[in-house]
Order: C-alpha cells, then structure tokens, then sequence
C-alpha cells in the first residue's frame, strides 16, 4: 500500500468520531518574539492526549474479523499505547502492549483507562526498541497482528490526518510546518498531504539530540541503530526510524534539527507559563526548534506540531533542573573548604553576588584530613553572572573545580 493524499483522506473519514479535529491556535506571544504567524497545532488536546489515536485506528480500523479475533500487539514508550489501548477498547479487540519499564508511570494508567480491560500492559527493557523487540516476538509466538507505532502505511497515512487538518485550517498560505521525529509516522504522513498539495510549503523535522535517528540516518544515507539513546524524551526516543518514513522524510522533509534537552525544558516551562500548555518533552521539539529557524520563518506563516501532552507532574523538578542549566543560570563547583572556622561565612560574605542563590550544599567532613570538598549548586539571575562569581572565588582563593555536564562525576553526584 502507497500513502498518498488519497490514503489519508480515506483515513480521516475511518476517524470521524474517533479523533479530535484538534485547534490550530494562533501564538501571539511566538508570533511577536519571532515576526511571523506562528500556529500551535494542539494534538495535546485528543482524547488520548496525543496524535497516536490516529494511526493506531486506522490500522486496527481494517482488521478482518479473523485478524481481530487474534488479537493485537504493539511497543511503545506510551503515546502509541495509549492509542492502540483507545481502539481496543472501541473495537471490542484484545491487545497487549510491551512498553518500557523507564515509562512514566502517568502513561501506564492511562494505558489502563483506555483499554479498559482489553488490554494487557508487559513492561520490558528500558529502551522503545528493546520493548519492540519483545512484543515482535510475542506476535510470532501467538500470531497476534503486529500494530507499528510509525512504520505502517496505514499507520501513516492516519498520522497523516494531522496534515489534513492544518490544510484545511489554514489554507494555502503555509509556509513551515515543523513536526517532532520519533520514529517518523508523523512528519511522513504530514509531509505526503501538504506536499502534494502545496510543494513550496518547507517541511522541518525536529529531533532530540540524545536520539538523533532520522538525522543520522539521512547523514548516512541509509537507515541507522543508533549505539546509544537519551530516553529523556521518551516520545521521541527511538533508536531506529522506520524503513518506510525513511524514504518518505528523504523525499518530502526539507531539513532535520536537532534540539538540545535543556532547550525542549525551556520550551516546556515556558508554553506552560505563558500559554499554559501542557506539553510533554516529545510534543515541545516542534516550538523548541524555533530559534533554529529564526531568520528564514520572519514574516512568514508558521504551523508547529505540539504532538503530545502526556507529561508526569514528578518530572517538572528534573525539567526545571535541565532548563535552568541550559540556560547558564545553574552550576555546580566542588569547593576545597580549609577545616576551620570562618570558611563558609567568608564564601556567603564575600563571593556570593546580591542575585546569586546556594541552592545545593553537601559538606562532608573528615577529621582525619586538614581539608574536604564540598558539593555547591548556584542559581544566578543571569548567566553573565557567573565570570563575576568566579572572579570573587578567586579573590578570596577558594579552590574550586567547576562540573560540567558531560563529566561522568557531574552525572553522579548531580
């Protein structure tokens, strides 16, 4: 089966009723920072919280009575679970879901909702392709059918609706869309509609840079297995793009960018403050991408796809954490203190600045040694703060080592 406009057309009419025609809002505040029109397309806003809904009915949507009555199997790091869960429990089919054991627990209770006791949920390896690996080998072992989360024409093609939508929302002015990239369902079936229709439109894929797939695929000019994943951005942390998207993406997608974790934080924290929106790590990449196309998007018309919603609240001190390092606002040093009297005081009197904060401090003392390090985090106000607070480390002759976040020492001790 092709996925053309065709497809996915026939796709929207199988998910009327199902899935939300999700708003395509208009950011006055992205709008104005960024001198565009730039439109949120809300798919936080489904049932299910996600665009998954959509191709995971639309698969099970054309299963024959026999092909039901085996049951289905999916992998997944939540989103797809909870779609394929939505559509057991409205097509009356049992399925089991293979998920990773890191997934947040907020995504394994909705997993639960929605099926409804149509589901079983089998929590296995802490990767999304180690969960895949697992659930194909269930589907050989009981001939279940195999429900892809992105590399299924079908699965596709509903995805696909996303792109439908915005057409028909906004019309031929288009300029960008920018989409996250998971495993590719999404940007694939967005990019099949709008470009058959609008070729000048610029499709933008947006990736994390701890599992840069499509990126590295495209870099290669073949599909890739990435060694190693960041599973921070659970939604999008795949370690292997599909075969099919792959060809798709190469085709139609005009650029891949990666966005680091600190920034995809920042988005989050501030489409919250701001707007808020609730939006999980993989559904912040499309607005998070921005800055990366600042110059080429001004005065242009701008969609980006916020694809998820799922966060677990239990996160936001880890996303705050991230956010403020990234920013430069939030650094940890090891500070030799002399075992005596006086030692702190003079740090807190003298080279603390009038914004700056302590917001870590673990001192361990051992008798036995004239000196010990302690763990120190401090939160500025501004990044440009930090040279001044080095400088006045320095003028009292601390001895400090500053952390840094791709040292193995940061990783343990922070």
């Amino acid at each position: 089966m092709n996925i053309s406009k065709k497809t996915i057309e026939q796709a929207a009419s199988r998910l009327t009723d199902v899935s939300d025609i999700t708003p395509l809002q208009y950011s006055k505040r992205l709008s104005k920072q960024y001198s565009a029109q730039i439109y949120i397309k809300r798919e936080d806003l489904q049932e299910v919280r996600s665009f998954k809904i959509r191709g995971a009915y639309n698969k099970m949507a054309t299963l024959t009575e026999v092909e039901k009555k085996r049951g289905v199997v999916c992998a997944s790091a939540g989103n797809h679970a909870q779609g394929v869960a939505y559509s057991c429990n409205a097509l009356k089919v049992k399925g089991t879901i293979f998920m990773p054991v890191v997934t947040p627990n907020q995504k394994i209770d909705k997993v639960q909702h929605f099926g409804n006791g149509y589901v079983t949920i089998q929590l296995v390896g802490t990767t999304y392709d180690e969960a895949s690996a697992a659930a194909h080998a269930y589907e050989k072992k009981n001939k279940a059918v195999y429900v892809h989360p992105f590399d299924d024409p079908l699965t596709i093609a509903g995805q696909g609706t996303v792109g439908k939508e915005i057409v028909d929302q906004l019309g031929s002015t288009i300029d960008y869309v920018l989409s996250c990239i998971g495993g590719g369902g999404l940007i694939s079936g967005v990019a099949t509609y709008i470009k058959d229709l609008f070729p000048q439109t610029h499709i933008i894929g947006v990736e994390s840079m701890g599992a840069a797939g499509m990126y590295e695929s495209l870099k290669h000019n073949k599909v890739v297995t990435l060694k190693k994943i960041d599973t921070f951005v659970d939604g999008a942390a795949v370690g292997r793009v599909g075969e099919t998207t792959f060809k798709i993406v190469k085709k139609f997608v005009d650029d891949v960018l990666l966005v680091p974790e600190g920034k995809i934080c920042q988005t989050m924290i501030e489409l919250y403050q701001n707007e808020g929106i609730v939006a999980e790590p993989a559904g912040a990449l499309a607005v998070s991408a921005l800055d990366e196309v600042a110059k080429k998007i001004k005065g242009k018309t701008v969609v980006c796809i916020l694809s998820g919603g799922n966060n677990d609240i239990l996160r936001y001190p880890e996303i705050m954490e991230k956010s403020l390092v990234y920013q430069g606002r939030k650094h940890y040093f090891l500070i030799e203190f002399a075992q005596k009297p006086g030692q702190l005081k003079r740090m807190l009197d003298e080279a603390l600045g009038p914004n700056d904060d302590i917001v870590r401090f673990e001192y361990m003392k051992k008798t036995e040694k004239e000196k010990a390090p302690a763990l120190v985090g401090f939160e500025l106000k501004d990044k440009k703060d930090l040279k001044p607070l080095m400088k006045r480390m320095d003028a009292i002759e601390l001895k400090y080592t500053k952390l840094s976040e791709d040292e193995m020492l940061y990783q343990y001790l922070v």
